[in-house]
């Protein structure tokens, strides 16, 4: 992961949050507002929530915002009229925001594959690149690392876990070997169903499945930490990040969430990175790295919190995690293939399409369907999610048929 060339704690950054009405933007606006000479709002965009874009736009007059229809973003430019902001829609607007040259820093929060392509430009463009939304670099993430090289882009992570780990690393640091690491383990609250029997999965809703009991998220990453997938990104994502083998990264349960990560080293010493579950942590850290900087957040109280429990995952119930390290252990185009349909099991789950239980037959059909080939171009990348995108559908068509999963 690079580190280098930070903006100089004298200089005031121009932010682009990308997805700025979810809850990585907004609480990113939070961090941002604590701090009015450190970062200038330069960009917002979203991808269909028209009135709260507005109103973001009308409390901080980006030069730029953008939109995903353009008939939305002829009404959102004519409510903007006063305030100065270009409004941009179409398949290139994220790009041409990233690629502004008033922007120095762009937080990556789209959820999904939809955010690859900006995340792309953004560090193709060199620039300051805080990624919150772990599908690009679960998809191209060997391809993002190198182009980070080539261009001089700065990547951070914002996930907490990962930017626990990110703390808990000497800086800077050649590899993990160099660094005289041993293991990194992420932690996992667990979701809602930690407990739960396997045999009442079927009969899951996805009002239950959206109710998180730490965090404050969107629906699809709600339903991704309920069948443990979204640890499963994270252990991919931090193969990338952190150029570690899946056998060096292990995954606890640890329902309190208040240790984000662990790095065990050599020696035997394991470092921690704690805190209260406030997304404004991580997303400070990274946004004033390599200093430290007030995030609004409530100091932590060991003595109030009493414990800290911990447990192994158990993948026979949760098998989403196994999966995903099958997938980064094979790397190539399964990483892909596994996020596509994993997407695509989602939407149909929260549609009420397929029962909860099945999004990880569904995952595991296509992975089975679709072969392992190389993944040497962003434009391969896509297409090998198009067709994995495809597979699924037919996947999830045949449940609905038949009662069944086969591809």
């Amino acid at each position: 992961m690079r580190q280098e060339g930070h903006p100089g704690r004298e200089a005031v950054q121009g932010l682009a949050v990308l997805g700025a009405t979810g809850s990585i933007g907004i609480s990113t606006l939070k961090v941002a507002e604590l701090h009015p000479g450190r970062f200038r709002v330069v960009a917002l965009s979203a991808y269909e929530r028209a009135e709260e874009l507005r109103a973001l736009c009308q409390t901080w007059r980006p030069a730029l915002a953008a939109i995903h229809a353009p008939e939305t973003a002829h009404w959102l430019a004519q409510s903007l009229a006063d305030t100065g902001t270009e409004v941009l829609a179409g398949p290139t607007a994220l790009e041409r925001i990233v690629c502004d040259p008033r922007v120095t820093t762009v937080v990556c929060g789209i959820v999904g594959a939809a955010g690859l392509k900006s995340a792309w430009a953004a560090v193709a463009a060199g620039k300051r690149v805080l990624f919150a939304n772990k599908e690009p670099l679960v998809m191209s993430g060997h391809l993002l690392m190198a182009l980070a090289r080539q261009s001089g882009a700065q990547l951070l992570p914002l996930d907490s876990e990962h930017n626990a780990v990110f703390q808990c690393l000497p800086q800077p640091r050649a590899g993990l070997a160099g660094a005289g690491v041993r293991r990194i383990v992420l932690t996992c609250s667990g979701g809602p169903f930690r407990n739960t029997p396997a045999s009442e999965f079927a009969t899951i809703t996805p009002e239950q499945a959206c109710a998180h009991p730490r965090w404050s998220m969107g629906r699809k990453i709600s339903v991704d930490s309920a069948t443990l997938m979204n640890k499963g990104l994270e252990l991919i994502e931090a193969c990338r990040l952190f150029e570690a083998a899946p056998a060096q990264i292990d995954v606890v349960i640890h329902p309190q969430s208040i240790i984000h990560s662990l790095v065990e080293y050599v020696d035997g010493s394991t470092l921690a990175q704690l805190g209260n579950p406030d997304m404004r942590t991580p997303i400070a850290h990274a946004l004033a790295f390599p200093d430290r900087i007030e995030a609004g957040v409530t100091r932590l109280d060991l003595a109030a919190v009493g414990r800290l429990d911990f447990e192994v995952p158990d993948e026979d119930r949760f098998p989403c995690l196994r999966l995903a390290r099958a997938a980064a252990v094979a790397g190539a185009s399964a990483p892909t293939v596994l996020n596509a349909a994993n997407e695509i099991a989602v939407e149909a789950f929260l549609a009420r399409e397929l029962p909860f239980a099945a999004i990880p037959q569904v995952i595991e059909s296509v992975l089975e369907a679709r072969p392992v080939v190389p993944a040497e171009s962003i434009e391969a990348i896509l297409e090998e999610d198009r067709m994995a995108r495809e597979c699924a559908h037919r996947v999830i068509g045949g449940h609905r048929a038949k009662g069944v999963v086969a591809c």
